[in-house]
């Protein structure tokens, strides 16, 4: 990383997610989980809507970590009290040890290993009734922070790790679109808010985050048109003119980040009206780029369907 990049992530004393999890050794959806569990790490937003999180949150997030180490459950360790977290520690078995830079994802392993199993040996009830089981006993935002992302992301290293084959990546992909769309169909038929259209753009084929997206915007009332993946920028904006949409969302994976991707971006907003918000997100979104509204995790793109339903309620 530059001097340029690590300012960028640290100016006032404030981290982003990602650069937290760097300085903790902590997974960036076990932050979120402990987040949306237990109230910490808590983050606090800019002008521009983009959550940070306080430096001094370091120092006790590794010593969290540790505590996970010597056997200590999440609950226990994350509300704990300065003063009851030092005491877990003093009486921690090796507790002189030093504390390794990485900490398991704790708080889903269980659960996120036994989905795992199912996808690998393609077993697509069990996968699905899981799924499906989770979506039913949780909120919409939890269960994509605290199931899909990880499961996704386990699966990824799995692969890198040559321990799956593309096989097992591309059946699972099928198996959330598929839950994914099945959970947001009911949504979907009762929406009166503002139109967004979800698509990606030529060169990006993958369209689970944009699934997620669209699901946060139905369950927050948003009438959803999904287009899918690899859609011209050109047939996007004559869309959203024709049919008066609110905004456009685009989704573009870290496989996309760039300046082509970038030049796309550019291109399409020029083509849409100026009352069309252009909403991006995922892993390969740029950091900042006239014109566009950058999304940097989940729970920025459902407080942004609320805003959308708060607007119509006041005209």
């Amino acid at each position: 990383m530059t001097a340029r990049q690590q300012a960028a992530q640290d100016v006032g004393g404030k981290l982003s997610i990602g650069a937290l999890s760097r300085a903790t050794g902590i997974p960036v959806e076990t932050l979120r989980t402990w987040e949306l569990r237990y109230g910490f790490p808590l983050p606090e937003r800019k002008p521009s809507g983009h959550r940070v999180y306080p430096v001094t949150s370091v120092p006790r997030l590794r010593r969290i970590a540790e505590a996970l180490t010597h056997g200590h459950r999440a609950r226990e360790a994350v509300t704990a009290s300065d003063k009851a977290l030092s005491s877990l520690l003093i009486m921690s078995p090796g507790a002189s040890a030093p504390a390794p830079r990485s900490v398991e994802a704790e708080p889903e392993v269980t659960e996120v290993t036994e989905l795992l199993r199912f996808v690998e040996t393609f077993n697509t009830e069990r996968l699905t009734r899981g799924l499906l089981t989770d979506w039913k006993r949780m909120k919409p935002l939890a269960f994509l922070q605290t199931r899909i992302a990880p499961l996704l992301h386990a699966v990824g290293e799995e692969w890198a790790a040559a321990r799956l084959e593309i096989r097992h990546e591309r059946f699972l992909s099928e198996r959330v679109s598929d839950v994914l769309r099945s959970v947001r169909m009911p949504f979907e038929e009762k929406a009166s808010g503002p139109l967004v259209v979800c698509a990606t753009l030529p060169s990006e084929e993958h369209g689970l985050g944009l699934q997620m997206v669209a699901l946060l915007l139905a369950v927050a009332g948003c009438r959803v048109l999904f287009l899918g993946t690899e859609v011209p920028p050109t047939q996007i904006a004559s869309l959203a003119r024709d049919l008066n949409a609110r905004a456009v969302a685009v989704s573009v994976s870290i496989a996309n980040r760039g300046e082509p991707m970038a030049g796309q971006l550019t291109f399409l907003r020029g083509l849409l009206p100026r009352r069309v918000t252009f909403a991006v997100g995922g892993a390969g979104a740029p950091g900042t780029q006239p014109g566009l509204k950058i999304f940097q995790d989940l729970g920025e793109v459902a407080e942004w369907g609320r805003q959308l339903m708060g607007e119509t309620e006041k005209r």
